[in-house]
């Protein structure tokens, strides 16, 4: 049994997953309540946000440090791209940019979580690149390279390249196991910029999408590669796929360039859609809360949230709301997380290093509060607390409520850009930046 897996809720029966100060006596009290011990629930943090795709983690940690910031246990080189790390089998992995053979390439790394020493890397695809993702603030700008996320299950890691090539590594060495070239075997079509999708895995499948008309959204079976099922027509955008379970049906659901589609996970049969504009971008992955579904882009097209309803004839997604422009609920890049019918990020259209942290009510898209000064960063849900990682490489604890701002502590986790996502897993927050990724001990006295 999966211990990531949670039942869903409606907002009004539960609660769903889930001025500042210096690391010290206010962060014990604020974090001791989390648990004893060094990690309550330790878990895998094995694909891009996280085991269930929703951002959170369920672990609990205890913070017994008197001063200073958490123990750094290990820091490395991690040169450019978006990719994030992810945890798991011991083991953390991402995708960095390295010459090889005197040419830039993708390369997925294995490092020993523990030391961070390398353990094998990989080539996975040709690094180059469009300029796409070298914004930043004139003093952090730069680092274009892999957008996408590995995923680890059963001793395998997924890379999905920028030129759409999925291929299957063993975990233990790096060797190539299988590889699906979805632009020449399926009819696929690259988007500007080139794929951010990182893949997604359950149930012994891994999910991608890119595919022509009627194999836009595709299915793999992690063993061998054979291909599980294929399904409907709709151009890619940059956000990777969520998973949900909803009324009782395990799904997949896609932000295509037609809006938000989902399938089934297991066959891949068309559950139900919702319309959603597509302008030069659209990145953030579907946010799921229960039986409602978040999504937002920038250039202009905002964001919306629909709830998903079954009767006799199927599913149905009706519009709950829909608020346009890049002002209130429009982000570029930050995937919200949410708890208790709540919504937490770096909600902003291309506000780097100035953009803020908000908190938004899923259920009519009203801003409840927001604080300058993250930029395009990302943030994780545990417990009762958001780890949010600014653009500029602090990391923030706040507390996840829609009354107000409430910080707990901070401290400068890495230098350089981030658009990366942290990972925690077994009591260690992992974070990386186009520059660099450490790791930092959540459960030990520094």
């Amino acid at each position: 049994m999966n211990p990531l897996r949670c039942s869903t809720f409606d907002f009004e029966r539960a609660a769903v997953t889930g001025g500042a100060c210096r690391w010290g006596s206010l962060l014990v009290a604020a974090l001791a309540c989390l648990a004893g011990g060094t990690a309550g629930m330790a878990a895998d943090w094995n694909q891009y946000r996280g085991a269930q795709t929703e951002g959170a983690s369920p672990e609990t940690i205890r913070a017994d440090w008197q001063g200073g910031a958490p123990k750094s246990l290990w820091r490395v080189p991690t040169p450019a791209g978006l990719s994030s790390f992810v945890a798991g089998e011991g083991k953390v992995f991402t995708v960095v940019t390295r010459d090889i053979d005197s040419a830039p390439a993708e390369v997925c790394l294995a490092l020993d979580a523990t030391t961070g020493k390398e353990l094998w890397a990989t080539p996975t695809g040709t690094a180059k690149y469009q300029g796409g993702a070298d914004s930043g603030t004139p003093d952090n700008k730069g680092g274009d390279g892999p957008r996408s996320t590995p995923a680890v299950s059963g001793g395998h890691v997924f890379v999905y390249s920028s030129t759409m090539v999925l291929q299957c590594l063993d975990a233990a060495s790096g060797k190539v196991l299988w590889s699906k070239d979805v632009i020449a075997s399926f009819g696929g079509k690259n988007i500007g910029w080139q794929s951010a999708m990182s893949p997604v895995v359950d149930g012994g499948l891994v999910y991608v999408a890119g595919g022509g008309a009627g194999q836009s959204m595709l299915a793999f079976k992690q063993a061998t590669g054979d291909l599980a099922w294929k399904s409907g027509d709709g151009g890619i955008t940059h956000a990777t796929p969520s998973m949900a379970t909803i009324h009782g049906v395990r799904q997949i659901i896609y932000l295509l360039q037609t809006g938000l589609v989902s399938v089934e996970a297991a066959s891949g049969k068309p559950l139900w859609k919702y319309a959603f504009p597509y302008k030069v971008s659209t990145a953030c992955s579907p946010v799921v809360a229960g039986d409602v579904v978040f999504c937002t882009a920038g250039y202009e097209v905002g964001g919306a949230a629909c709830q998903v309803v079954r009767n006799d004839g199927g599913f149905e997604a009706k519009e709950l709301w829909r608020v346009k422009g890049d002002k209130d609920v429009a982000s570029l890049w930050s995937t919200p997380v949410q708890k208790d019918g709540f919504l937490y990020g770096m909600i902003s259209f291309k506000r780097f290093g100035s953009g803020p942290l908000k908190c938004v009510d899923l259920k009519t898209g009203a801003v409840r509060w927001e604080q300058p000064g993250f930029g395009a960063g990302q943030v994780i849900l545990t417990g009762k607390y958001l780890l949010a990682l600014a653009d500029d490489g602090q990391l923030v604890i706040v507390e996840a409520v829609p009354d107000a701002y409430k910080e707990v502590a901070r401290f400068k986790a890495v230098a350089g850009k981030c658009w990366s996502t942290p990972a925690l897993s077994n009591g260690h927050l992992f974070v990386r930046s186009t520059k660099e990724g450490a790791c930092f001990d959540l459960a030990a006295v520094k």
